[in-house]
């Protein structure tokens, strides 16, 4: 029977180190008697204060309480002297600060999950009402992000090596035993698994497990190629709408806790693009937030094409960290530039910054760039839609795909009126390797819904966007800016980025060479590291001030 399920233990296993590592460093580091902290804690077998935290039946605070009173007590009986500055709250509260992540086996089920597999994680847990609280919280909400289930011991009333809790995992993943893989770094957890007819693997050390794990699945786990990050499901992500102006609101999802950060997607996309960086933002303790931009999807589309001006646009968007790819990165920089009471910092993927040139009319300038035709194509209302939402898979598919320049080659010899952005592509396109599947139909469905008309408006207002540049046109963007440039970006060439440093001070600079216009998707998991890294550098949030009232 094939196998379609794995189930990670987490102590020891996705995280580390296990609990009974862990007694035995605290041990050595107290100077305490092999073994003290284990006897104290599974003192009274099935009404330990182990195994009652892990069935819910008391809290973790209770379980220190009980720890610490169960210490005294077997010091005194033993003869042993506890550091006058033992603490049973203290020394978890280090177990959970030293532990980390194991990031190959997180990668590895991830890898799983894309071959088919359900992936869960058993673990005996508490319910943890303790001065560290937070720190679980943010370990439970990755681990609901990643897996397929998540079973806590304390939820469930049963701790393993219990027979129900396997039983429950089964009944959850509608699996049968013979379909199931557990990992688990405690042979007796594994005992009662295997005599069900589970495969088991006992967790030692990373590599081995992996390999096993690779044969048991039948999935390669052992490539030096970087699995793709995990990314959201649009019915697996909070979503929200904000109104900025009477009769104009914004659909947003929304994951994560902490610091705002703000996603700004471009032409022709969704939120969904940013669907690699959301769990992965969040993973890192932000809150982002991701917004589909006005004229897309759920977001109102008003008709009027001054309503797409970046003056318009640039309106709505309350303080943040702004982060945004193609027209998403010039409303960041314009919001830098005219309202940097609001940002806290900006990144721009592709797009970048030149301040406005008074001495060229922009149109005469944008014709003199090939690169740029399309544009010109798009400035007729009625015309490019008709064509874009004649067949919209096809159009999507030909437009966001990962071969460099295709999508952008419109033929210049031909008379404006007979161009067509997709003339030349064939009517039933190869499926795109950077969007299909359920995010295909997804991008679909949303514009469907909206049409063509918004998200082409943004490109109708080059005269008034230029003006209202230029009425800025000597200022600097002072806040902290990160440029992403991409090598294979045939419109958004890296040398358009040439000499941004004079009018950006704090900008830093990062570039992917093999890497096209979609950056997000193209190269997600570097993508991620990068903004990760600079997020996490920037300078604290600074409290606002209370406002009294008059």
């Amino acid at each position: 029977m094939a196998r379609r399920a794995v189930l990670f233990d987490l102590g020891g296993v996705l995280f580390g180190p296990g609990l009974q590592h862990f007694l035995g460093s605290c041990e050595r580091d107290c100077a305490l008697p092999r073994n003290f902290l284990r006897d104290v804690l599974l003192a009274g077998g099935s009404e330990s204060p182990y195994a009652k935290a892990m069935r819910g039946q008391i809290t973790l605070s209770q379980l220190f309480s009980e720890m610490e009173e169960g210490c005294r007590q077997h010091a005194s009986a033993t003869g042993v002297v506890l550091p006058p500055t033992f603490s049973v709250a203290r020394a978890f509260e280090e177990m959970a600060a030293k532990g980390t992540v194991n990031a190959p086996l997180l990668r590895a089920a991830r890898v799983l999950q894309r071959n088919g597999f359900k992936t869960g994680v058993l673990t005996n847990n508490w319910v943890d009402d303790s001065g560290g609280r937070l720190f679980t919280a943010t370990l439970m909400t990755l681990l609901c992000r990643h897996f397929d289930l998540v079973i806590e011991s304390c939820r469930l009333g049963a701790q393993k090596p219990d027979p129900e809790i396997y039983v429950y995992a089964l009944d959850a993943l509608k699996a049968k035993p013979q379909e199931v893989i557990l990992l688990d770094d405690i042979g007796e957890n594994l005992k009662p698994a295997r005599e069900m007819g589970m495969a088991t693997i006992l967790v030692r050390d990373t590599e081995t497990v992996l390999k096993e794990l690779e044969e048991l699945s039948g999935v390669q786990l052992l490539t030096q190629e970087e699995p793709l990050p995990t990314a959201c499901d649009p019915s697996n992500v909070t979503h929200g709408y904000v109104p900025i102006r009477p009769g104009v609101q914004l659909h947003f999802v929304e994951m994560g806790h902490g610091p705002v950060v703000c996603l700004c997607h471009g032409f022709p996309e969704s939120w969904l693009s940013w669907r690699y960086q959301i769990p992965a933002l969040a993973d890192a303790g932000f809150r982002v937030i991701a917004l589909e931009m006005k004229g897309y999807g759920e977001s109102t589309a008003p008709p009027d094409i001054e309503e797409y001006s970046q003056e318009q646009i640039c309106k709505g968007i309350p303080q943040t960290v702004l982060v945004g790819h193609d027209w998403g990165g010039a409303v960041v920089w314009n919001m830098a530039l005219f309202y940097p009471e609001r940002v806290r910092a900006v990144a721009s993927l592709n797009t970048p910054y030149r301040p406005a040139d008074p001495t060229v009319d922009i149109v005469e300038k944008m014709k003199s760039y090939p690169t740029f035709d399309y544009q010109f194509y798009f400035q007729e209302p009625g015309v490019a839609e008709a064509e874009l939402e004649k067949d919209i898979g096809r159009t999507l598919k030909v437009l966001i795909r990962s071969t460099p320049g295709a999508a952008w080659s419109v033929p210049a010899s031909l008379g404006m009126q007979q161009w067509g952005l997709l003339v030349g592509f064939p009517e039933n396109p190869p499926a795109s390797q950077i969007l299909h599947g359920p995010e295909l139909q997804y991008y679909i469905q949303r514009f469907q819904k909206s049409g063509f008309g918004g998200p082409l408006n943004w490109y109708r207002n080059m005269r008034p966007n230029w003006r209202w540049a230029l009425s800025a046109k000597d200022r600097k963007i002072m806040v902290p800016a990160l440029m992403v440039t991409a090598g294979k970006d045939v419109v958004l060439h890296p040398s358009m980025s040439k000499g941004m440093e004079e009018w950006i001070p704090q900008l830093r600079r990062e570039h992917l060479e093999e890497c096209g216009h979609w950056t997000q998707m193209e190269r997600p998991a570097e993508l991620n590291r990068i903004l990760v890294g600079w997020l996490e550098g920037l300078p604290p949030d600074t409290p606002l001030p209370k406002i009294s009232r008059l």
